[in-house]
């Protein structure tokens, strides 16, 4: 059969792409993106919770900064425009198209700790994001005190007026993506959330897909 002419622009829509893979549900990954590259997460089922931190390949002590990110941009939530700023007040990554345009970067990841005391000691056992993260971030040289404040990827944690926050239902759809550019050379560290105790990934964590690109292009 011959491709149509309306077939071109998805066949160089997915040719920028030197890195497609699916993070199964529950599970770590971590990939580089290049400075001017980008990367596109996906939420494949919806709605699912994607706990990420990014640090500077040259120098991982150098790492995002939620304080400094909230402080620049005068927001708490993260959506298109963004600049993700690191801890040394540098621009880290850019948000450069989002679907969604709330994500969370105040509720932090969840841990074997933290669940216990949310929701009893019945589920100290439960896998949980910074065992993930502990997990991935060996591979590259770090540990447990390397994790900062991170970001929940397609997670709501409105804040009301009082200054409390609490983890609603996600809004998140098959097909919900955001994608950032780097404005350095980045390592993504990501926990694809296994919590099954609050609404974050409907009851039912599911996989993500992560593209990466490495040159820059226009969108």
């Amino acid at each position: 059969v011959e491709p149509h002419e309306t077939d071109a622009p998805r066949r160089e829509e997915e040719s920028r792409w030197v890195t497609d893979i699916t993070v199964p549900a529950c599970s770590p990954w971590s990939g580089r993106v290049p400075r001017g590259g980008h990367i596109r997460i996906t939420d494949i089922e919806g709605p699912q919770a994607v706990d990420t931190l990014f640090y500077a390949t040259d120098e991982l002590g150098e790492r995002y900064c939620a304080q400094a990110t909230l402080r620049a941009q005068r927001n708490i939530y993260i959506r298109k425009g963004t600049v993700l700023m690191s801890n040394e007040d540098r621009r880290m990554l850019t948000v450069v198209a989002d679907t969604l345009n709330e994500h969370d970067t105040v509720a932090g990841c969840c841990s074997k700790e933290s669940n216990t005391v949310r929701y009893g000691e019945d589920v100290r056992h439960q896998h949980a994001c910074r065992e993930n993260f502990i997990a991935e971030m060996s591979r590259h040289g770090m540990s447990k005190r390397d994790i900062v404040s991170n970001i929940n990827f397609f997670m709501r944690a409105p804040v009301t007026g009082d200054g409390s926050f609490a983890i609603v239902d996600g809004v998140s759809t098959p097909g919900t993506y955001v994608e950032l550019r780097a404005e350095m050379d980045v390592l993504c560290v990501i926990s694809n959330c296994p919590q099954i105790n609050n609404p974050c990934n409907g009851y039912h964590p599911t996989a993500i897909n992560v593209k990466i690109s490495e040159s820059p292009h226009t969108q």
